[in-house]
Parts: C-alpha cells; sequence; structure tokens
C-alpha cells in the first residue's frame, strides 16, 4: 500500500477558527483524513517539537500555518516546519496579511506590557512584575517565549509557497486545496487560492451597487435598520467589497453586514486599505477642509476599519518612532 502524504497545521498568533475551519469540513474531513498522513497538529493531537526536530527535512508535503508571527517560539516554529515540508501554505488572515494581531502594531511592545501589566482596569499588580524571559531555580532553567515588537505575516519570516485567504478560510476553499496538493495539479507558487475578483462580483447587492454617491456622513450596522437588498454603499456604510478578494461566497453581505475585507486585496491592488480609503474619500460631499474633517470623524477607527487584517502587510506597517 502506498504511503499517504503527509501533511502538518501549526496555530501561530490568531483566534483559533483556523483551527475550527478544518472541523467545519464535517464529512469532508473524512475524506482528507483517509487521504493523507496528518503528522503534526498540536492543537488537536498530542504531537511535540521534538517529533517535528526527528523528521527528515521536506518529509511533509505541505503544512498549513494559521496565526501572525508575535513571539519568538512562533519564528523558530514557523522557520522549522519551512524546513520540513515541500509546500508552506499562509492558512487564514493572520498568516496571510497579519490579521487582526497586526493592529498592535499601532503601538510599541512597551506601551503593549505597560497596558496589560499595569494600566488595564482589571489588573492588580501593586509590585508592578512582569514575565522574565528565563528563571533559574533548584538546578532547573525556565524559559518563556519573546514578545516581540512588530507583528509579522509570515511571509515577513519565512517562504510561503500558497496563500488561502480568509477569517477563517471557507470549508470550499480548504478543500479544493487539498484536493489540488493530492493531485499534484498546483498552480504558480505564490497563488491566492481564491477567485481573483473582487467581492462584489459575487454580491447578491451588486445590482444597486451606486456610480455616483456623495456622502455626508458614515453610518455604522448598529445605528440604522439596513435594507437587505442594497448595497451597503448605497446606505452610507462603509463596505470593502469593491477593495476585497472574493471567494468567501459572501457570507458577510448575505447575512445583512458589511464586508470587513478578511480576504485581502485582488492582484491588482497594492494596498487594499488605501484603496477603499481613496474611493471612499472621493465621494464625500464636502468641498473644504472643516466639512471634510466632521464627515471623516463618523469613523471611529480608520485603522481598524481600512486594515482591519492587513496592517502588517500595508504600505504603512507601524507606527514609525517605536523601538525595533
Amino acid at each position: 500500500m502506498p504511503e499517504k502524504p503527509k501533511v502538518a497545521f501549526y496555530w501561530c498568533a490568531s483566534c483559533g477558527g483556523c483551527e475550527e475551519s478544518v472541523v467545519d469540513l464535517a464529512e469532508d474531513i473524512l475524506m482528507v483524513a483517509e487521504a493523507v498522513d496528518i503528522v503534526f497538529w498540536p492543537v488537536a493531537m498530542d504531537f511535540k517539537k521534538s517529533d517535528v526536530v526527528a523528521m527528515p527535512d521536506r518529509s511533509i508535503v505541505a503544512t498549513f500555518i494559521n496565526g501572525a508571527i508575535r513571539t519568538s517560539e512562533q519564528e523558530e516554529m514557523a522557520r522549522l516546519i519551512r524546513k520540513k515540508s515541500q509546500f508552506i501554505i499562509a492558512y487564514g488572515s493572520c498568516a496571510h496579511m497579519g490579521g487582526i494581531p497586526s493592529l498592535a502594531n499601532q503601538f510599541s511592545r512597551e506601551q503593549i506590557l505597560n497596558y496589560v501589566y499595569h494600566e488595564a482596569p482589571t489588573v492588580q499588580n501593586s509590585e508592578r512584575t512582569r514575565p522574565m524571559l528565563e528563571l533559574g531555580r533548584n538546578g532547573t532553567r525556565v524559559t518563556l517565549p519573546e514578545f516581540r515588537n512588530t507583528v509579522r505575516k509570515l511571509d515577513q519570516v519565512i517562504d510561503v509557497d500558497y496563500y488561502l485567504p480568509g477569517c477563517a478560510p471557507t470549508p470550499k476553499l480548504l478543500k479544493e486545496a487539498v484536493l489540488a496538493l493530492l493531485s499534484g495539479n498546483l498552480p504558480p507558487i505564490g497563488t491566492v487560492l481564491a477567485p481573483d475578483v473582487a467581492l462584489c462580483d459575487e454580491c447578491p447587492r451588486k445590482e444597486t451597487k451606486p456610480e455616483d454617491i456623495a456622502y455626508t456622513e458614515f453610518k455604522r450596522p448598529h445605528q440604522v435598520v439596513t435594507d437587505e437588498s442594497t448595497c451597503f454603499l448605497a446606505q452610507g456604510m462603509i463596505c470593502m467589497g469593491p477593495a476585497t478578494r472574493g471567494g468567501c461566497e459572501a457570507v458577510c453581505t448575505k447575512g445583512n453586514m458589511p464586508c470587513t475585507g478578511c480576504f485581502g486585496p485582488t492582484s491588482r491592488c497594492i494596498d487594499q486599505g488605501a484603496k477603499i480609503l481613496s474611493s471612499i474619500c472621493s465621494a464625500v460631499s464636502a468641498t473644504n477642509e472643516i466639512d471634510m474633517e466632521k464627515v471623516l470623524t463618523t469613523i471611529p477607527d480608520p485603522v481598524g476599519t481600512f486594515y482591519r487584517y492587513g496592517l502588517a502587510g500595508s504600505l504603512l506597517r507601524k507606527k514609525i518612532g517605536s523601538e525595533k
């Protein structure tokens, strides 16, 4: 009986939704389990780092790594898995673009640690202690990973072969990716494994997308009763659809929520946030700086709105002036 292809899954800085999306394959997960040999998946099975170290280089056909890189341990594991794998798939928004964890790049490491261990309202830490990177006691040495200053997307740390976008990727795209790997019929290295068209192309509201609009304010979904059949842009709400890659089956807009951009940009877009920001600002009705400011203040969190998933890979990437 021929040996099954070996695959692996690993979780870095993310929420865990990508791991759950594997289970969302439902009965198709049985097909995957029968077709491959999962040799490393520590969130679901009892695997150790030593198991990976002992594997021959390039013995794993494909590893799906989800999550951004925030700590020294995550970087170390990413580099180790890269060495052991033929193909690395950046799985989900955080590995693909930095994801929501990379919004922390608006702050320095010191600002974050100071808030978490000293200033947060729920913290009781009168001695102002913080975790130490290492501690030696009674002949033993205990270590913790280093909390790095910058959150990076996966391909800023290791070479990535393919990208499977989404927060989280849909079961359909995951299944198609696994079948492509098993068949050997692979696209060019660097391909994002999703349609290279804007989300608007598959949105059921696309016929009502406005060609000309003048914004006097921007509304948030909880502030209005939204029309379930009309384009969100036409209703004065920010929707990232025009700047976002399709392939998610428009689950958010079908659920009466604007797109937040988790599938990232198409190949024709350099900076996802800048593209939609340029489009929206050009449609603001204000003709002077004061009125423009009034309109834009109705967007309470511009970075979180336009770069919710992609700050690590954007032209902005990180706040200037913070320590390395």
